[in-house]
């Protein structure tokens, strides 16, 4: 039986609405302010339906656009809240700038021929003595930079595939 439209909905139902999973959505509450779930005792969210509209603009404009969080970030900054939780919508207004511009307008192609030389390779740490070194919040930068380098993997596969070299 499926819910009235009004209903609140829990993680693993929105996840699963996305199909993406739980943690994309937990991670997407730390880069995104204006995702605020209602949170029972134990941390159990329930998201409302505005909730789920921003999530799916989130998605949409992530996955079927191929913005960057920044660029998604800058469009809600720029366009606001009520733009993003309707542009998923067939026939909605799409943002004013596209997915390949960074926050200055450059795009990438251009931004590469002004990345400084690698500098001398110096010798390798193990990872135990790595970790020692970092605070936690090194390390949670480090696994969100970690994820956002992964769903950059993706959407590059998503782009490839049906060319054929």
């Amino acid at each position: 039986m499926d819910k009235a439209p009004d209903a609140f909905r829990t993680i693993s139902e929105v996840a699963d609405d996305l199909s993406v999973p739980q943690h994309v959505l937990r991670f997407w509450e730390t880069r995104f302010s204006q995702i605020k779930p209602m949170k029972r005792a134990g941390g159990r969210r329930y998201y409302r339906p505005d909730d789920v509209d921003l999530l799916r603009g989130i998605h949409h404009l992530l996955y079927g656009e191929g913005y960057t969080i920044r660029g998604v970030q800058r469009i809600l900054r720029d366009q606001g809240l009520k733009f993003v939780q309707g542009v998923w919508q067939p026939g909605a207004e799409q943002p004013s700038h596209g997915p390949v511009e960074d926050e200055d307008g450059v795009h990438p192609e251009e931004m590469i021929e002004e990345m400084p030389a690698a500098a001398e390779p110096r010798p390798q740490a193990t990872p135990a003595a790595i970790r020692a070194q970092m605070s936690r919040e090194d390390l949670r930068r480090l696994q969100a930079a970690l994820f956002e380098l992964s769903e950059c993997r993706r959407l590059l596969d998503y782009a490839m595939q049906g060319r054929v070299e």
